[in-house]
């Protein structure tokens, strides 16, 4: 049994997308690389509430959440000093100041291109 100190906890992240199913399989692609979801949020404002007070390490952000752009969400991790991607079938060329160069996954995504956008920010 290893010791408690080497053990390391998986990474805890918050999934903020409208739609459940491509929620749940993002989810499942997490899990899948040893993160764990804390928070998974189709709602705005339910995802800014999660953002302020869950426990986690990063957040992925679909950015438009049923018409409403998910960056107040964005603020509360920056407030907290957390990092976040966001997710999009528009792909980063929309994203507006201050978020412009925001690591963002174009969707659909594949897990391949999941682990190397995370390898990236460091988580």
């Amino acid at each position: 049994m290893a010791h408690p100190s080497t053990v390391r906890r998986a990474r805890r992240v918050l999934v903020v997308e409208d739609e459940v199913i491509v929620g749940m399989l993002v989810e499942d692609m997490l899990q899948e690389l040893g993160y764990e979801v804390v928070g998974l949020s189709t709602h705005l404002e339910q995802a800014v509430e999660l953002a302020r007070r869950s426990d986690l390490d990063f957040a992925m952000l679909d950015l438009n959440l049923n018409g409403q752009m998910s960056y107040p969400v964005a603020d509360v991790l920056r407030e907290r000093g957390l990092p976040f991607i966001f997710a999009t079938g528009y792909g980063a060329k929309i994203l507006v100041p201050p978020y412009t160069g925001t690591p963002t996954l174009q969707k659909p995504f594949h897990l391949e291109e999941l682990k190397r956008m995370l390898a990236g920010i460091g988580v």
